[in-house]
């Protein structure tokens, strides 16, 4: 064979192919790279059905499942055939002799492509299936709120349209036009890439020639695209109310006057580039086309971009206040409206008060129930004194719940947590699988404390405690913990009938060893309806690939009666049978008619509600509490609508999810509910004995707060301006430089013209440059107050009054001389630590009390906790200490002197301090007699009696070795 000028070709050498065992290797490997990647697939599917199955909501996994499914199919499947299709016909249509020019790249890739062609054009096909059915998959609720949407029965001022079409309708269209415009640009590449290497299209002398099949094909492609295009610019009308970005979110003067035109005229200017796209059909030029397109690019610039521009600065920046009054006034309605903050009672405090001081000091006593008890500093008195073996933990930071104890009806604050199982306080040398997952699988009980209350000692003074259980706090059930906070990730439970319990269940007193034995604990075998059951082979299969995990194929401690518990926080369980609730970042326990439970706060939000204000989830809940991992923090969602709509239960025994309908009103809840009928129920099946439990979450008051901050001011001048923006103040008690806001704090307090305390949830704000007290925040958190629960009230300080700030009260505290000498002891004490507790602010006598308990630690013995030591009150200027609330309040009104609090049987010892006038043997003496008196509280069960006197045992060992070394240098 020779070229074109006859000259023969040189002969090549045959290459050799690959060999057989590379021919056999790859396909097998691909091979077994898609079996695994569907296998994982199939697990995690085949796995989660079971899941739900368990928890009775397998309703839910197969409406997502389906409509999942069916938006990857149908979508999918129209985005691959349409693409696919064009090619087909892009392929027939190609010209009949293509150049064959060598030194031509389209020559190249079509002697490459042709033998090829069918498989690559399935190839492709399922690429775009997949890869365009796995995005229209993921908007499953987004078509779910479209098909079930409900009326707001609220106009935007704009469009006159119910919100319903921009929280539910508007979202579905908006991304219905984006996938259509992709579909058609990627159609448009994938034509114009097959028409240039069959022919269609030749880059050659001045530009591209176009065959007149492939100008007939791209123009009604381009023309589809362009109509699109016009469709993108109708919705964007609608865009403009719920935009960001400008003065404030949604339509102002400029979109008003001069986008929203602008899109009507690119509409027009798009439907006649459009039109003349496909006239180039008949009149085979595309001058036309090509001069609509740049008319079409010159308009979107000139007034879709310039105009706005020239509007913005030369006519509405001179005089801004004025024309964007009205628009400013609809943010305002509207951003009140969607974070629940319309109706704040906002009411002038004076902050002064026209009591006597014994008349403030007895309304103080009789208005104000305080937790002094603070949550984030008394977990390790908690673990110390209730924590009974290693492997049980409390989290670092407690919930305040209240609770009816003893004859009194009037409900009490309560610190309350669960016992939980923590695998990490094991000894290394337990650590295996089968303990791990087979023996320690639960926690046990609850521990809770007064609030308002310290023992003798200054310890907590507990309300349920031990194990078993005993005190106040009765449960009618053994309160096991299998679904918690600190869970394993997964534990294998259930044994057949007649064989020996393996899980450890409760501590036997009087042994301190936390080996798993019949001699210091007892067995149980888990009975309840939770669980995955993992008897047949498939199943053990199946979560031994999920877990990676063999030994549940070959432990023998898998039985036929055997069930996996997983996914067991409770957040994660609520999130996951309601896909489409925000969660609270603070789910927490309680007892509701004898059952341990979890209580979870469920969010309705959206981002699209017309007008209102934007926020960032995290960011307006991040605090203290957040920062220091303390609380879980919420997504990064960016919102502008907030309801919480649902509150969920999680049995902490058997992990069965109930949701309950809580805001009536909401159209968002509504919409779901609609989605998943059956799987809310109804307000009215929320047990009184639940009820009493519930209350105002606190992300929800976090976000309040936060919008509250400039929202609080409804004249659109005055907001215009912005001098009377408010902050939430920095925590006095974080470390120094975190510049963490400040948590909400959950308390019993009166609001002015109540006479009786309410749980509610308080906070302050400061003005935005200044550290003195701007307002008084609250919201009645009593469920139970079902005409006032919700209620939110601001007291608002006057502008020319000087109310010293949480950060500037801390200082006088801290400055203060009765504190100072009260503290001075401890301050030079080498071996204790000061902790100052939650900065408390109550409105008192038309007053404002600020309360903080002060906690001192032992630092130099394991095992140390903080005990309350003494209360610092401040009514005015006047600042008063004291073992109790009362008696602070007192010294601050002058009504008594101050003290130094006794330290007597705490566990500090300052240098300072002589141990007494007892002598070194006497002194182990008493330490002896603790002891026994420790053994004998332990063999009982009673935990807090025993560790308080080991504590008392120490200080008398530490005051002997002092007067050892006392008796010696007194004879040098």
């Amino acid at each position: 064979m020779s070229d074109i000028f006859g000259t023969p070709r040189p002969r090549r050498e045959p290459r050799r192919g690959p060999d057989r065992r590379q021919r056999v290797l790859v396909p097998t490997l691909i091979t077994l790279a898609v079996l695994l990647f569907l296998g994982s697939i199939f697990t995690s599917v085949w796995t989660d059905r079971l899941w739900f199955k368990s928890v009775g909501y397998s309703d839910v996994f197969r409406s997502v499942l389906f409509t999942r499914v069916a938006l990857f199919i149908i979508l999918g499947l129209i985005f691959g055939l349409f693409v696919i299709g064009n090619l087909y016909i892009a392929f027939r249509t190609r010209p009949d002799a293509a150049p064959m020019r060598r030194d031509d790249p389209a020559y190249r890739y079509r002697l490459a492509l042709t033998p090829l062609l069918r498989p690559a054009a399935i190839g492709l096909g399922l690429v775009l299936t997949g890869f365009a059915g796995s995005v229209a998959a993921a908007h499953w609720d987004t078509y779910q709120k479209w098909r079930h949407s409900t009326s707001f029965g609220i106009k935007d001022a704009q469009f006159h349209k119910d919100a319903s079409f921009y929280v539910f309708e508007y979202p579905w269209w908006r991304f219905l036009a984006s996938y259509s415009f992709a579909l058609i640009v990627i159609t448009v590449l994938a034509v114009l890439f097959l028409n240039y290497v069959y022919g269609g299209i030749r880059i050659a002398g001045r530009g591209p020639k176009l065959t007149r099949a492939a100008q007939v094909h791209l123009s009604v492609l381009v023309g589809i695209g362009v109509l699109l295009k016009a469709v993108s610019y109708y919705l964007d009308r609608f865009g403009q109310v719920i935009a960001t970005g400008g003065l404030v979110d949604g339509v102002t003067y400029t979109d008003d006057h001069a986008r929203i035109p602008a899109k009507n005229i690119l509409i027009g200017v798009a439907i006649v580039c459009a039109l003349l796209f496909f006239a180039a059909i008949f009149i085979r030029s595309w001058a036309l086309p090509a001069i609509g397109l740049g008319l079409l690019a010159l308009t979107s610039i000139l007034i879709g971009a310039i105009w706005p521009a020239v509007m913005q600065g030369f006519q509405v920046k001179p005089s801004e206040p004025d024309k964007e009054a009205p628009y400013i006034a609809r943010n305002i309605e509207a951003t009140r409206e969607a974070y629940g903050i319309s109706d704040v009672e906002t009411e002038s405090y004076s902050a002064k008060t026209k009591l006597t001081d014994t008349e403030l000091a007895d309304s103080a006593e009789s208005r104000v129930s305080t937790r002094l008890l603070d949550p984030t500093l008394i977990s390790d008195a908690f673990e110390q004194l209730q924590q009974v073996r290693g492997y049980y933990a409390v989290p670092t930071t407690l919930d305040v719940d209240r609770y009816k104890l003893g004859a009194d009806q009037q409900p009490q604050d309560v610190i309350i947590a669960a016992r939980e199982l923590k695998l990490s306080g094991l000894q290394q040398s337990q650590r295996n699988w089968a303990n791990d997952h087979t023996v320690y699988t639960h926690g046990y009980g609850i521990v809770a404390a007064r609030g308002n209350e310290r023992g003798p000692n200054g310890e907590p003074v507990f309300v349920a405690k031990d194990i078993p259980q005993v005190g106040e706090l009765k449960t009618t059930t053994p309160p096991r913990i299998y679904f918690g906070e600190q869970s394993p990730s997964y534990s294998i439970v259930g044994r057949p009938k007649g064989s020996e319990p393996i899980e450890v269940d409760t501590p036997q007193g009087g042994v301190s060893s936390d080996k798993a034995t019949k001699e210091n604990a007892t067995q149980n075998t888990y009975d309840g309806k939770g669980g995955v059951p993992i008897g047949n082979t498939f199943n053990k299969l199946l979560y031994a690939f999920k877990f990676a995990e063999p030994n549940i194929v070959l432990s023998n401690r898998v039985n036929s009666e055997s069930k996996i518990l997983y996914d067991r926080e409770p957040r994660d369980r609520v999130k996951k049978v309601a896909p489409w609730l925000t969660v609270d970042g603070d789910s927490y326990p309680a007892v509701v008619n004898g059952r341990v439970v979890w209580i979870v706060d469920g969010y309705t939000t959206s981002n699209s509600f017309p007008y209102s204000e934007h926020r960032s989830l995290r960011e307006a809940t991040a605090d203290t509490l957040t920062s220091s991992n303390s609380q879980t923090a919420l997504p990064t969602d960016q919102v502008n609508y907030l309801r919480n709509s649902v509150k969920a239960v999680v049995d902490a025994y058997d992990g069965t999810v109930k949701l309950y309908q809580w805001d009536t009103k909401d159209p968002v809840l509504k919409t779901w509910m609609k989605v998943f009928p059956d799987v809310v129920e109804p307000k009215s099946e929320i047990s009184n004995g639940l009820l009493e439990h519930l209350r105002y979450p606190v992300d929800l008051f976090k976000v309040q707060r936060d919008v509250l901050q400039r929202y609080h001011v409804t004249d659109p001048q005055a907001f215009y301006n912005d001098n009377q923006r408010w902050k939430v103040p920095e925590d006095p008690t974080a470390p120094t430089g975190s510049n963490a806001l400040q948590p909400p704090y959950y308390l019993s307090t009166a609001r002015p013209g109540e006479d009786e305390p309410k749980f509610s949830v308080t906070s302050v704000y400061l003005p935005n440059s200044r550290q003195n007290l701007a307002a008084f925040v609250s919201v009645n958190s009593e469920a139970t107050d079902t005409a006032n629960y919700g209620k939110m009230q601001i007291l608002q300080l006057p502008n020319d009054t000087q109310i010293s700030g949480p950060s500037q009260i801390a200082n006088d505290f801290q400055a203060d001389k009765g504190v100072s000498q009260a503290l001075l002891q401890y301050q030079q004490s080498k071996t204790t630590t000061i902790k100052y507790g939650n900065l408390l602010t109550l409105p008192v006598g038309n007053g404002l009390l600020y309360v903080q308990p002060v906690y001192i630690q032992r630092s130099a013995i394991e095992g140390s906790y903080p005990v309350l030591q003494f209360v610092i009150a401040s009514f005015g200027k006047d600042v008063g200490f004291g073992q109790t609330l009362d008696e602070a309040l007192r010294v601050a009104l002058g009504l008594e002197e101050g003290s130094a609090p006794d330290d007597s049987g705490t566990p500090t010892t300052p240098d300072d301090q002589s141990p007494g006038q007892q002598t070194a043997s006497a002194l182990l003496d008493d330490a002896k007699a603790l002891y026994d008196d420790a053994q004998k509280a332990l063999k009982d069960g009673d935990l807090a009696t025993y560790q308080s006197k080991i504590n008392q045992m120490g200080q008398k060992i530490e005051d002997a070795q002092k007067a050892v070394a006392d008796e010696k240098s007194s004879k040098k």
